[in-house]
C-alpha cells in the first residue's frame, strides 16, 4: 500500500481527475483522491491523497484556499473564464489603483454568490455543466461565501491581478465577474493559480515534471505523512494498551485533556492512529481509525 499526501503543482491544461490518475499510475498506488478540484485552465496546489490519507480528504476540502487571479475586463464569456465563448464585449474606461482597491475591499467578509452554470454542483442528479453544455439554464440558489483577504497585485489595462484568500465553496470565476460588474465592466477570469490550501504554502508543492522524471523510489520521497493535512490539530498520545483499544474503536479515558471536536491520535511509539473527539468528561471517542495494515 502507498500511503501519504503529495502536494502537487498541477499544470495548466489537464483536469484534476486526469492528473490524479496519472500520479496514481506513476506511484503505483491502489487508492487515491484529491482535496479540492482545480479547473483545467488553473494551476497550482492540488493535494493528492494516497491510500489511508484519503480518509482525511475532508480536511483539505474544508480548508481555506489562497489564489492568484487575473481578471480581464471588457469581455464576458459563457464559462466566466477565457475558455468560454464571448457573450459581451465593451471598452474599459481608465481605472486608477485607488478605484480598484476601493471596489475590492467591498468583497471582504461574508456575502452571497450564485454558483456558475459551468460547475460540478448537482441538480436532479446531473452536474450543472451538463445542463450548460446543452444550452439549458437552471436556477441556482445563492450560497454564503467568505473572503478573508483580497489584494490588488498589479494593473495592466485591461487586466487586473489580485490575491484572494477565501473560504470553501468560493468560485473565483464568479468573483471575477462580480468584481468587473462592480467596476462597471463585463469581465472574465483570465488565469488562476492556487498557492495555498489551509496551512500549506507554495514552497511545499512539487511540480508534476519532477515526479515524472524521478525513479520509483525517489517518487515516494515526495510524499508527506498520512496526517499532513491535519498536522496542526491537537494531538493525543496513547499507551500501548490504549492504542489497541483505540484501533478497535473503543472509547478511552483521557485524564487532563480538554474537550475538542477533533484531534490527532498517536501511539507512544510514534505511529499515527487516526482522529477522535474528546468530550467534556474527558472521554476520547474514535472518529476515523487508520487501518492496522498501513
Amino acid at each position: 500500500m502507498i500511503d501519504g499526501v503529495l502536494l502537487l503543482d498541477k499544470p495548466v491544461g489537464p483536469s484534476s481527475q486526469r492528473v490524479l490518475g496519472h500520479v496514481k499510475h506513476l506511484l503505483g498506488a491502489k487508492k487515491a483522491g484529491h482535496a479540492g478540484t482545480l479547473d483545467p485552465m488553473a494551476s497550482g496546489l492540488l493535494p493528492i491523497l494516497l491510500g489511508e490519507a484519503t480518509k482525511y480528504a475532508a480536511q483539505g476540502l474544508d480548508a481555506d484556499k489562497t489564489y492568484l487571479a487575473e481578471i480581464h475586463l471588457g469581455i464576458r464569456t459563457t464559462t466566466g473564464d477565457r475558455e468560454g465563448d464571448v457573450l459581451e464585449e465593451s471598452s474599459v474606461p481608465p481605472l486608477s489603483h485607488q478605484q480598484v482597491e476601493a471596489v475590492l475591499v467591498t468583497f471582504l467578509g461574508q456575502s452571497t454568490q450564485v454558483p456558475p452554470m459551468y460547475s460540478a454542483i448537482k441538480k436532479d442528479g446531473r452536474a450543472l455543466y451538463d445542463y450548460a453544455r446543452k444550452g439549458e439554464h437552471v436556477e441556482r440558489a445563492p450560497r454564503t461565501i467568505t473572503i478573508h483577504e483580497i489584494d490588488l497585485i498589479s494593473m495592466q489595462h485591461p487586466v487586473i491581478a489580485i490575491r484572494v484568500a477565501c473560504g470553501k465553496g468560493t468560485y473565483i470565476r464568479t468573483l471575477a465577474e462580480d468584481i468587473g460588474r462592480a467596476l462597471g465592466s463585463p469581465a472574465h477570469l483570465q488565469s488562476l493559480r492556487r498557492i495555498g490550501v489551509g496551512t500549506l504554502k507554495p514552497q511545499d508543492i512539487v511540480p508534476l515534471e519532477s515526479i515524472e522524471r524521478a525513479e520509483q523510489r525517489e517518487r515516494l520521497e515526495f510524499l508527506k505523512p498520512v496526517d499532513w493535512l491535519i498536522r496542526d490539530w491537537p494531538e493525543v498520545v496513547l499507551s500501548a494498551d490504549d492504542t489497541v483499544r483505540f484501533t478497535h474503536g473503543q472509547v478511552i479515558r483521557c485524564s487532563g485533556q480538554s474537550a475538542v471536536e477533533h484531534c490527532r491520535v498517536r501511539s507512544d511509539a510514534g505511529s499515527f492512529l487516526g482522529t477522535a473527539r474528546i468530550d467534556a468528561s474527558g472521554l476520547l471517542h474514535p472518529q476515523r481509525v487508520r487501518s492496522l495494515n498501513s
